[in-house]
């Protein structure tokens, strides 16, 4: 099995067949206490010593998302909203493009930063356009099914 290019480029690897099993296992037991806190307990074999962690929903939620995609064999980069990308790290974010990305920026619908002749686009900029981007989708796509429910 080959890594895609791109995530070998953030340093990516594909998980394997055991860590996508235990995977969904924790995945399945963080869902059954999804609703209000839950405690993790962690036990160090070597030393028999009981570690306790509270998972808030927020929390127990972005963990449950993270394990979903390793559950499903996908490679896994953390990208911290701070962070500044190149134009061809938020192109793979977007799965568009570099060429496109920047016709973007140059638009003014990603607001970014030059350094020097480069562009940089701050994560969460490009977060905020890819969910108002996401949402315009859903929301054609809803229309496009009234539409066509209302012929059959």
């Amino acid at each position: 099995m080959t890594v895609p290019a791109a995530a070998q480029e953030r340093g990516g690897r594909l998980p394997s067949a055991s860590e996508k099993a235990a995977a969904n296992h924790l995945r399945k037991i963080l869902a059954a206490h999804a609703t209000g806190d839950a405690k993790l307990r962690l036990l160090d074999e070597e030393t028999q010593q009981l570690t306790e962690i509270i998972l808030t929903p927020a929390l127990s939620s972005l963990l449950t998302e993270l394990l979903r995609h390793i559950g499903k064999g996908d490679a896994v980069t953390l990208v911290p909203v701070s962070k500044m990308l190149t134009t061809q790290q938020a192109a793979d974010i977007l799965n568009v493009s570099r060429p496109f990305l920047i016709s973007l920026l140059d638009n003014g619908e990603i607001e970014h930063s030059l350094v020097g002749r480069h562009r940089r686009i701050q994560a969460d900029h490009l977060f905020k356009y890819k969910k108002e981007r996401d949402e315009k989708r859903s929301k054609a796509l809803s229309d496009l099914a009234e539409l066509d429910a209302e012929y059959l």
